[in-house]
């Protein structure tokens, strides 16, 4: 108990690391309710939280729900191999160090300042078997081997917006050819009314994936206001019901969306190319306070 107090007090006393990097300025901000716990923030937008104690806790509530698809792409405690397009503060690469032992991760993060950053003031688990790649997500990804990935997360934002070279067909191709049969993909965006680009990325998947589920909060759904949603598509069936346990388990509940009710939602959406895309919308600055 004493320990732990003194962990607290340690943490109260800490003070943010703030240091360029080459997507912005970024500030590791120490969390003032956890001992060992920080917050990574770029240009003023929270992009990761990170609790070096206890690396299985996730605080954000997309990467709680990215960790949702992590806990049943395969059964429980079972290695696997994952890509993580986006690194930020390797928050989900810990997560499956830390809930899955033995498996094997690359992360690909084009910000090689900020990997270096990270790096030393957040250090792995030197037994985490995590190859982390400064380059940009789709070159990272040509090198994944065919077939060789059993989980592709995608989670990858510029100036608080997901590039548009990852938002087609073509680069769903790529996440195709290097997962294994019956891998899962899943892929954080980031939308606000009129959802057009959240519907257009769902068509996108549709296009090259057989089964789609979102997991998002009702009041985006409903087009109420900017967030996140999780994508999540595969060739075999998806867990749906056990995601939506989950999600609606979740400190702030989720729906999960599937089936004819999804597509009924892209409202005749055209699936995304490369000649078309564009960045996801900027969010507003209310988001962020």
């Amino acid at each position: 108990m004493g320990k732990s107090r003194g962990g607290r007090r340690r943490q109260a006393e800490a003070e943010a690391v703030v240091e360029s990097v080459d997507g912005g300025l970024a500030e590791l901000i120490p969390d003032r309710e956890r001992a060992r716990a920080w917050t990574l923030v770029i240009d003023g937008a929270p992009q990761s939280h990170v609790d070096l104690d206890d690396p299985s806790h996730l605080s954000f509530e997309y990467q709680r729900r990215l960790g949702h698809v992590i806990d049943l792409a395969a059964p429980p405690g079972r290695p696997v191999h994952a890509v993580h397009l986006g690194g930020g503060a390797l928050t989900l690469a810990r997560y499956v160090a830390a809930t899955r032992p033995r498996s094997t991760q690359q992360v690909v993060e084009r910000d090689g300042a900020l990997v270096q950053l990270v790096r030393r003031a957040l250090p792995l688990d030197p037994n985490a078997r995590v190859r982390v790649r400064s380059a940009d997500a789709r070159e990272g990804l040509a090198k994944v081997p065919d077939g060789w990935a059993d989980l592709v997360i995608t989670d990858v934002f510029s100036g608080a917006r997901t590039p548009a070279h990852l938002t087609s067909t073509e680069f769903l191709d790529d996440v195709r050819r290097a997962l294994k049969p019956g891998g899962v993909h899943a892929a954080n965006l980031a939308d606000g009314p009129p959802l057009a680009h959240l519907r257009g990325q769902i068509a996108t998947a549709a296009a090259r994936f057989e089964q789609l589920a979102l997991v998002a909060d009702a009041a985006m759904l409903r087009g109420k206001r900017f967030g996140n949603a999780v994508l999540v598509a595969s060739d075999h069936p998806l867990p749906v019901a056990e995601l939506t346990r989950l999600a609606a388990s979740d400190p702030h509940p989720a729906r999960v969306e599937h089936g004819r009710t999804l597509t009924d939602f892209t409202g005749g959406a055209a699936p995304v190319t490369d000649l078309a895309a564009v960045a996801s919308p900027a969010p507003p600055p209310s988001v962020f306070g």
